[in-house]
């Protein structure tokens, strides 16, 4: 006689299914933790790292526009003399590149457009130029600023420089060869010191009769109010 089937006139017992575990709050904010945190890092390589790298085309092309420019504009006009002041015209617009800086010390390579503007916007595109100060070449005090560190970080050696250093900026008309008459590494003031951006750095009172340089940059490596200065003057001027 065979078997009777298995559960043959007695009750099935259905199999229990698993109940799934909801994650706890300690994992949940762990886990937002953990991808703030990847955030934070992706932020600051980005600033540490892509800003130099978006910054290097930007200059690159800032260099090519430029001097395209001036070459489609042919020979410029005679350029002032020093102890002269610069002709009258529309001011170049914020972000506007209107030269190229060179300091020999950084190398034969070392070239960075000089923009209108010394805003976030502006540094981005490379060295900037105090609106409202002296253009190149002209009497006064040409001010000038530019990045240590992120977006192209164009003045990350620049307290390496010391006096008698050469600061070369060219324009359409001209190469003009400052000469640094202090070291940046000997001058911080706070980035509201107005005072270094005066016609005479210094001299609020008195009128200027030569051309000065002012370069500035953050004294230190990171975001600080803090500024490194130094003042130099015209020793040579090249026609172009």
């Amino acid at each position: 006689m065979s078997p009777s089937p298995q559960g043959a006139g007695s009750t099935a017992v259905a199999p229990r299914s698993r109940s799934r575990r909801r994650p706890s709050v300690l994992t949940v904010v762990g886990l937002l933790l953990l991808v703030a945190g990847l955030s934070c890092l992706g932020w600051v390589a980005y600033q540490y790292f892509g800003t130099n790298v978006v910054a290097d085309r930007r200059f690159s092309r800032e260099r090519q526009e430029l001097r395209n420019s001036w070459d489609a504009a042919g020979p410029a006009a005679t350029p002032p003399a020093s102890g002269a002041s610069a002709p009258a015209g529309s001011p170049p617009l914020p972000g506007h590149a209107t030269a190229l800086l060179r300091i020999p010390r950084f190398g034969a390579g070392y070239e960075v457009p000089v923009v209108e503007g010394t805003g976030l916007d502006q540094l981005s595109e490379g060295v900037g130029h105090y609106e409202g100060t002296a253009a190149p070449g002209a009497v006064g005090n040409f001010a000038i600023a530019g990045h240590r560190v992120t977006h192209g970080e164009p003045f990350s050696r620049l307290l390496e420089l010391g006096k008698g250093d050469q600061v070369v900026v060219e324009t359409s008309s001209a190469v003009y060869t400052y000469v640094l008459d202090t070291a940046p590494r000997d001058l911080t003031v706070k980035d509201t010191a107005g005072w270094v951006l005066d016609p005479v750095p210094g001299e609020p009172e008195t009128r200027a009769t030569r051309p000065l340089i002012t370069v500035t940059t953050c004294q230190d490596l990171f975001h600080s109010a803090d500024r490194s200065v130094a003042f130099g003057h015209l020793a040579s001027t090249q026609n172009t």
